[in-house]
Protein backbone atom coordinates (compact mmCIF):
# COMPACT_ATOMS: atom_id res chain seq x y z
CA UNK A 1 0.00 0.00 0.00
CA UNK A 2 2.55 2.27 0.78
CA UNK A 3 4.23 1.91 -2.78
CA UNK A 4 0.80 3.30 -3.64
CA UNK A 5 0.24 5.96 -1.81
CA UNK A 6 3.83 7.30 -3.06
CA UNK A 7 2.54 7.05 -6.58
CA UNK A 8 -0.91 9.04 -5.22
CA UNK A 9 1.13 11.78 -3.37
CA UNK A 10 3.51 11.99 -6.66
CA UNK A 11 0.16 12.33 -9.20
CA UNK A 12 -1.61 14.66 -7.31
CA UNK A 13 2.00 17.07 -7.64
CA UNK A 14 3.29 16.79 -4.49
CA UNK A 15 7.05 15.99 -3.98
CA UNK A 16 7.25 12.73 -1.46
CA UNK A 17 10.52 12.97 -0.67
CA UNK A 18 9.61 16.68 1.70
CA UNK A 19 10.05 16.81 4.94
CA UNK A 20 6.29 16.67 6.06
CA UNK A 21 5.74 13.82 3.61
CA UNK A 22 8.42 11.24 3.66
CA UNK A 23 6.49 9.20 6.28
CA UNK A 24 3.16 9.97 4.73
CA UNK A 25 2.16 6.37 2.18
CA UNK A 26 3.71 4.42 5.60
CA UNK A 27 1.41 6.34 7.82
CA UNK A 28 -1.56 6.46 5.08
CA UNK A 29 -1.61 2.52 4.72
CA UNK A 30 -1.63 2.20 8.52
CA UNK A 31 -4.60 4.65 9.12
CA UNK A 32 -6.21 2.51 5.83
CA UNK A 33 -5.85 -0.47 7.86
CA UNK A 34 -6.92 0.51 10.90
CA UNK A 35 -9.82 2.50 9.09
CA UNK A 36 -10.97 -0.95 6.91
CA UNK A 37 -10.22 -3.93 10.34
CA UNK A 38 -13.56 -4.89 10.07
CA UNK A 39 -13.01 -7.10 6.71
CA UNK A 40 -10.35 -9.19 8.91
CA UNK A 41 -13.21 -9.89 12.19
CA UNK A 42 -16.36 -11.36 12.18
CA UNK A 43 -19.51 -11.49 13.96
CA UNK A 44 -18.69 -15.12 16.10
CA UNK A 45 -15.09 -13.38 17.13
CA UNK A 46 -16.83 -10.14 18.27
CA UNK A 47 -19.95 -11.29 20.12
CA UNK A 48 -17.26 -14.14 21.66
CA UNK A 49 -19.76 -15.92 23.89
CA UNK A 50 -21.19 -12.77 25.56
CA UNK A 51 -24.75 -13.83 25.12
CA UNK A 52 -25.99 -14.26 28.82
CA UNK A 53 -29.44 -16.15 30.17
CA UNK A 54 -31.89 -13.61 31.40
CA UNK A 55 -35.70 -12.93 31.85
CA UNK A 56 -35.28 -9.56 30.81
CA UNK A 57 -38.26 -9.00 27.86
CA UNK A 58 -38.79 -5.36 27.97
CA UNK A 59 -36.51 -2.99 25.51
CA UNK A 60 -32.94 -2.70 25.89
CA UNK A 61 -31.38 0.63 23.68
CA UNK A 62 -28.03 2.09 23.31
CA UNK A 63 -27.93 5.52 21.94
CA UNK A 64 -25.79 7.31 20.58
CA UNK A 65 -22.89 4.88 19.42
CA UNK A 66 -20.42 6.91 17.62
CA UNK A 67 -19.09 5.67 14.16
CA UNK A 68 -16.65 6.51 11.50
CA UNK A 69 -16.94 4.81 8.24
CA UNK A 70 -15.53 5.32 5.06
CA UNK A 71 -18.10 5.88 1.85
CA UNK A 72 -17.21 3.38 -1.04
CA UNK A 73 -17.89 5.53 -3.83
CA UNK A 74 -15.31 8.29 -2.78
CA UNK A 75 -13.27 6.58 0.56
CA UNK A 76 -13.96 10.19 1.94
CA UNK A 77 -15.17 9.30 5.96
CA UNK A 78 -18.84 9.53 7.06
CA UNK A 79 -19.26 9.95 10.59
CA UNK A 80 -22.29 9.94 12.92
CA UNK A 81 -24.21 8.09 15.47
CA UNK A 82 -25.85 4.79 15.80
CA UNK A 83 -29.08 3.82 17.71
CA UNK A 84 -29.55 0.45 18.56
CA UNK A 85 -32.32 -1.14 20.48
CA UNK A 86 -33.87 -5.07 21.08
CA UNK A 87 -36.59 -7.03 22.73
CA UNK A 88 -34.57 -9.45 24.18
CA UNK A 89 -36.23 -13.55 24.10
CA UNK A 90 -34.22 -15.64 27.21
CA UNK A 91 -30.73 -13.67 26.10
CA UNK A 92 -29.26 -10.64 26.68
CA UNK A 93 -25.72 -9.78 24.77
CA UNK A 94 -22.80 -7.94 26.77
CA UNK A 95 -23.22 -4.03 26.35
CA UNK A 96 -19.73 -3.90 25.07
CA UNK A 97 -20.34 -5.88 22.03
CA UNK A 98 -23.17 -3.99 20.71
CA UNK A 99 -20.35 -1.37 19.92
CA UNK A 100 -18.05 -3.23 18.15
CA UNK A 101 -20.53 -5.04 16.08
CA UNK A 102 -21.04 -1.47 14.85
CA UNK A 103 -17.67 -1.17 14.94
CA UNK A 104 -17.16 -4.11 12.73
CA UNK A 105 -19.16 -3.20 10.18
CA UNK A 106 -18.75 0.52 10.03
CA UNK A 107 -14.47 0.04 9.47
CA UNK A 108 -15.24 -1.13 6.36
CA UNK A 109 -16.06 0.61 2.74
CA UNK A 110 -19.52 1.51 3.16
CA UNK A 111 -22.83 3.06 2.34
CA UNK A 112 -25.07 3.82 5.84
CA UNK A 113 -28.24 1.99 4.07
CA UNK A 114 -25.83 -1.47 4.01
CA UNK A 115 -24.26 -0.53 7.43
CA UNK A 116 -27.60 -0.23 9.20
CA UNK A 117 -28.80 -3.50 7.49
CA UNK A 118 -25.64 -5.06 8.74
CA UNK A 119 -25.94 -3.68 12.13
CA UNK A 120 -29.39 -4.44 12.46
CA UNK A 121 -28.94 -8.58 11.44
CA UNK A 122 -26.34 -9.15 13.07
CA UNK A 123 -27.48 -8.56 16.81
CA UNK A 124 -30.61 -10.35 15.60
CA UNK A 125 -28.56 -13.02 14.88
CA UNK A 126 -26.47 -12.63 18.15
CA UNK A 127 -29.26 -12.52 20.45
CA UNK A 128 -32.14 -14.39 18.41
CA UNK A 129 -34.28 -11.32 19.81
CA UNK A 130 -37.66 -10.92 19.39
CA UNK A 131 -37.10 -7.85 17.33
CA UNK A 132 -34.32 -5.20 16.44
CA UNK A 133 -34.10 -1.52 15.35
CA UNK A 134 -31.30 0.13 14.44
CA UNK A 135 -30.90 4.49 13.39
CA UNK A 136 -28.01 6.04 12.18
CA UNK A 137 -28.03 9.89 11.54
CA UNK A 138 -24.42 10.52 9.88
CA UNK A 139 -22.93 13.39 7.66
CA UNK A 140 -20.83 12.69 4.78
CA UNK A 141 -17.53 14.36 3.84
CA UNK A 142 -18.78 13.09 0.46
CA UNK A 143 -21.16 15.44 0.50
CA UNK A 144 -20.03 18.14 2.55
CA UNK A 145 -16.36 18.58 1.05
CA UNK A 146 -17.55 18.32 -2.62
CA UNK A 147 -20.18 17.97 -4.98
CA UNK A 148 -23.00 19.94 -3.87
CA UNK A 149 -20.66 20.33 -0.77
CA UNK A 150 -24.19 20.75 1.26
CA UNK A 151 -22.50 21.66 5.10
CA UNK A 152 -25.88 20.67 7.13
CA UNK A 153 -27.09 17.32 5.48
CA UNK A 154 -27.99 14.51 7.83
CA UNK A 155 -28.80 11.54 6.65
CA UNK A 156 -30.82 9.34 8.27
CA UNK A 157 -31.49 5.16 7.88
CA UNK A 158 -33.29 3.12 9.61
CA UNK A 159 -34.44 -0.95 9.83
CA UNK A 160 -36.47 -2.51 11.72
CA UNK A 161 -36.73 -6.19 12.68
CA UNK A 162 -39.33 -8.81 14.19
CA UNK A 163 -41.21 -6.60 16.58
CA UNK A 164 -40.30 -3.72 15.49
CA UNK A 165 -41.64 -4.09 12.12
CA UNK A 166 -44.28 -5.41 12.86
CA UNK A 167 -45.70 -3.91 16.26
CA UNK A 168 -46.07 0.11 15.54
CA UNK A 169 -46.11 0.33 19.55
CA UNK A 170 -42.72 -1.24 19.82
CA UNK A 171 -41.76 1.02 17.00
CA UNK A 172 -43.06 4.16 18.16
CA UNK A 173 -41.79 3.33 21.99
CA UNK A 174 -37.99 3.12 20.18
CA UNK A 175 -38.56 6.08 18.28
CA UNK A 176 -39.68 7.90 21.35
CA UNK A 177 -36.72 6.68 23.30
CA UNK A 178 -34.41 7.74 20.53
CA UNK A 179 -35.47 11.18 20.35
CA UNK A 180 -35.15 12.41 24.38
Amino acid sequence: METYFKEIINNIGEDITREGLRDTPKRAAEALRFLTAGYKQNLAEIVNDAIFDSDMDEMVLVKNIELYSLCEHHLLPFIGKCHIAYLPKGKIIGLSKIARIVDLFARRLQVQEKLTQQIAQSILEATQAQGVGVIIEAQHLCMMMRGVAKQNSIMTTSMMLGTFRKNSATRAEFLNLVNR
